[in-house]
């Protein structure tokens, strides 16, 4: 970086090898006598190069179009470089506004650890917490977690949102959730993950069905079945494909059918009218829904498959005494099918991988 003296103001500012957050401080600090950079300008780059439109990220910022495009382009003034590239019905960054972005969401993570910091004497369970999990932890979960949190965190009212995997890590990412309940493997730059609980995968079958009569079935049983999967962007949909190829869509002319569902709930109930079968994680089944006449459960043979379901957090995130309250109410969850993680070695990046696992 080259500093500049106020009367050359920061046209000449090179931000192309700035390592990290620091910088941003440090430009604001040193702004020309007139010319303040604000946080609230960062939060506005910030937006638009989420929402890559900036209309949508003047609503997002609960502002007029025209007062964020002011706001952006006279930061754009100041630090001399033009972050955006616009164009009609399109907005790209530039190369280095992607680097200023990036640098902008760091600094916007440090003022709220300033905050945290400034009310380090206050009870950290104290003030709302952002939860999302995916949608097939998210209903099987929160009905048991939310009492329970509520007794051992009163003062910490939960903000709760059910989303795809890919949705929820980029909200975790900028900021807009604290922490997210995902299946493992789950890989992102600058996150940490906490396994929960293994679960394993059954098959719900109508109750009249001939497979009903075995206490157990592999993957080859279900060959030439009608079987019912959830929607493409369901990592569960993968995860129950690569443990059970019998379930996979064909498209050589082989009998195998299958029909895709909304949602675990949605496709319970298709199981029940008769449309199919399916393959869920445990907590998914619901025994305790329908009469035995209606809907069977039954698991699969010597190694069932598996997944891992965990808490995922930023690095950088303040409350770390949070994560522990999450961790200890999940493990009190009457989750009985469910079985805790072995010990490994515990808070972890984790690196890019597979699908589901065999037990």
């Amino acid at each position: 970086m080259r500093y500049t003296s106020p009367r050359r103001r920061h046209r000449e500012t090179d931000f192309s090898n700035v390592p990290d957050s620091r910088t941003l401080w440090f430009t604001i600090g040193c702004s020309a006598p007139g010319a303040g950079m604000t946080l609230t300008e960062l939060r506005y780059i910030v937006a638009v190069a989420r929402e890559r439109h900036f209309g949508r990220a003047a609503e997002r910022c609960f502002v007029s179009q025209p007062t964020l495009s002011v706001a952006v382009r006279k930061l754009e003034d100041e630090l001399g470089v033009q972050l955006f590239e616009r164009a009609p019905g399109e907005i790209a960054l530039t190369p280095i506004g992607e680097h200023v972005v990036a640098q902008a969401q760091r600094t916007l993570e440090e003022a709220e650890a300033v905050k945290v910091a400034a009310q380090a004497g206050r009870d950290p369970l104290e003030g709302p917490l952002r939860i999302g999990a995916i949608y097939t932890v998210g209903p099987y979960l929160f009905p048991a977690l939310i009492p329970l949190l509520r007794r051992r965190a009163p003062k910490m009212p939960l903000i709760v949102e059910e989303n795809y995997t890919a949705a929820l890590s980029e909200k975790l990412r900028h900021g807009e959730l604290d922490v997210i309940v995902i299946s493992l493997p789950f890989a992102a730059p600058g996150i940490l993950t906490l396994p929960l609980y293994r679960e394993p995968f059954v098959v719900l079958l109508p109750a009249a069905h001939p497979l009903t009569q075995r206490a157990g079935l592999r993957s080859a049983d279900l060959e030439g079945e009608t079987m019912l999967l959830l929607g493409a962007g369901h990592c569960f949909r993968d995860q129950v494909i690569d443990a059970c190829p019998a379930c996979a869509p064909r498209s050589d002319g082989a009998v195998n059918h299958t029909v895709e569902g909304s949602s675990l709930e949605t496709i319970r109930h298709m199981v029940v009218s008769g449309l199919g079968l399916t393959v869920v994680p445990c907590t998914a089944a619901g025994a305790d829904r329908y009469a035995r006449r209606l809907l069977a459960i039954r698991r699969f043979s010597g190694p069932a498959p598996t997944r891992d379901v965990a808490l995922a957090w930023r690095a950088s995130f303040p409350r770390p005494k949070v994560i522990d309250v999450l961790r200890e109410a999940v493990a009190a969850c009457d989750l009985t099918c469910t079985e805790p993680v072995p010990a490994r070695s515990g808070r972890r990046r984790v690196g890019a991988g597979g699908r589901a696992r065999r037990a």
